[in-house]
């Protein structure tokens, strides 16, 4: 019997009526990272024996008969740009590759509350940003289903390792796709939650107003278990709301309205990925579901605006690593303004670099309100976009990705190609909402993922939704 490849439920009844114990559990899982890591590199560090001493404590309280929490002796892999204390925590980059993270993020306090078994961290496009993983100053990642092609990013680490049955489930952070396009590349489950439903506090800010975390996993269901698990309102993280507890509601497909945008249908999609979205709308309303289409106007100038927002946000949440509090420092400066610049120059990577120069010029005087403002102003017409479009449905269908996912090396050299890989995710983003990957098929043995968005907050709903496309 395999156990790596369980479910959340099933790995909890067979340590329940002891099938195997949550030592033996978690060496299953280093094994197979033990084995098969260099090929993919979905792992930065792997904590081995820490996880063994965790899965341990656990076998010591099923033998005791004491009551265990929820997650009890569950494997799971981390994004590194999140905390866990005691581990080192890079974001991927040479500028934070000492770095020891002093504390618990909220949410890993939350996962080690329930009885979470954390093996290690994962790569990532360096401080996330990037959307094929191979802006990681260690080293790309590479797709399960494909080795010579990307696993899509940021948290592409942490999809390709739910994916090559490395964890059963981790989390990631999604700043305009880095939790969804890796699971649509990667051919798992992915959910950016709503922004505030879930604390930020320990994870490395990149773009504050942008940045969610998440979980990715095998099946809608452990998605669901992780995204209730982490949920909620944090003291720590004052833009973290309390999520709204409704009864759980029961969707029946014969009443759904779905909306269709025509701006995400248009030149440039490939039409295999097209073609695959569309049986799975097809699916949908051959359950019963009404299929309508619907028009976001300010979807064209989603992209440009996000890439200023993004980028200006990045500029001053970086500021903070200049050589001298914590990480990288440069030895061999004459001076203060050296110490700062070269500490800079040689820790930060070349996609973080441009960002923070194309933030800080888009941030300086003169240019702040031609840039930055006027990405403010379009960022409340796509959420009024969304808003006018949910008056008339329950939930908007769209493809996560316009293509498959691409060779390694592909698009490296030429950034605006790789930013254009974002277009069909950003938006949810700027407008704070929630949306689900949903692996729906395949072209040749690449994955393609569906996109449901949902009004804020009901994730429940978009996950429910997703279910009963496997029906």
């Amino acid at each position: 019997m395999d156990i790596t490849g369980l479910t959340i439920n099933q790995i909890k009844k067979g340590l329940r009526n002891k099938d195997f114990s949550a030592v033996e559990l978690c060496q299953c899982f280093l094994d197979g990272i033990k084995k098969k890591n260099k090929e993919i590199f979905a792992f930065l560090s792997v904590d081995e024996q820490g996880a063994i001493l965790q899965a341990e404590k656990i076998d010591e309280s099923i033998s005791k008969n004491e009551s265990l929490p929820s997650l009890a002796g569950v494997p799971c892999a981390i994004k590194d740009n999140i905390l866990v204390e005691g581990l080192k925590c890079t974001a991927a980059s040479k500028m934070l590759e000492n770095y020891n993270a002093p504390y618990n993020a909220t949410v890993v306090g939350k996962l080690k509350k329930e009885g979470c078994v954390i093996l290690g961290k994962t790569n990532l496009d360096e401080f996330a940003m990037g959307s094929s993983t191979e802006n990681s100053a260690f080293g790309p990642t590479k797709n399960p289903n494909d080795p010579s092609r990307v696993p899509g990013g940021s948290s592409g680490g942490s999809a390709a390792a739910v994916a090559a049955d490395f964890a059963p489930f981790s989390l990631g952070s999604d700043t305009g796709g880095s939790i969804r396009l890796p699971a649509s590349f990667c051919g798992v489950v992915g959910l950016k939650p709503t922004y505030g439903a879930v604390s930020r506090y320990g994870l490395i800010a990149f773009a504050s107003s942008l940045d969610q975390i998440g979980p990715l996993a095998r099946n809608i269901e452990d998605c669901q278990t992780i995204f209730n698990t982490i949920k909620g309102k944090d003291p720590l993280d004052s833009t973290s709301v309390e999520f709204p507890e409704k009864g759980k509601e029961d969707i029946k497909i014969e009443n759904l309205r779905i909306g269709v945008p025509k701006e995400y249908f248009v030149e440039g999609i490939d039409p295999e990925v097209e073609k695959t979205i569309k049986e799975a709308i097809l699916k949908y309303e051959k359950m019963g579901a009404k299929i309508e289409e619907i028009s976001l106007p300010n979807t064209e100038y989603a992209l440009a605006a996000y890439y200023i927002i993004n980028p200006s946000e990045a500029s001053a949440n970086l500021a903070r690593f200049d050589g001298i509090k914590y990480g990288f420092s440069e030895k061999n400066a004459k001076n203060l303004f050296e110490v700062y610049s070269k500490s800079r120059g040689k820790g930060f990577g070349k996609e973080v670099r441009r960002r923070i120069m194309l933030g800080t010029f888009a941030l300086s005087s003169g240019y702040y309100d031609a840039y930055y403002l006027r990405s403010l102003k379009v960022r409340t017409l796509l959420k009024n976009d969304f808003e006018n479009a949910f008056k008339k449905v329950d939930a908007i269908f769209t493809p996560i990705s316009p293509v498959l996912p691409f060779k390694i090396g592909e698009k490296i050299e030429d950034p605006l190609s790789m930013y254009l890989v974002d277009i069909y995710t950003v938006s949810v983003n700027m407008a704070g909402l929630p949306a689900l990957s949903l692996p729906v098929g395949k072209v040749g043995n690449l994955p393609v993922g569906l996109q449901i968005i949902g009004k804020p907050f009901q994730e429940n709903n978009i996950l429910e939704i997703g279910k009963r496309f496997y029906e």
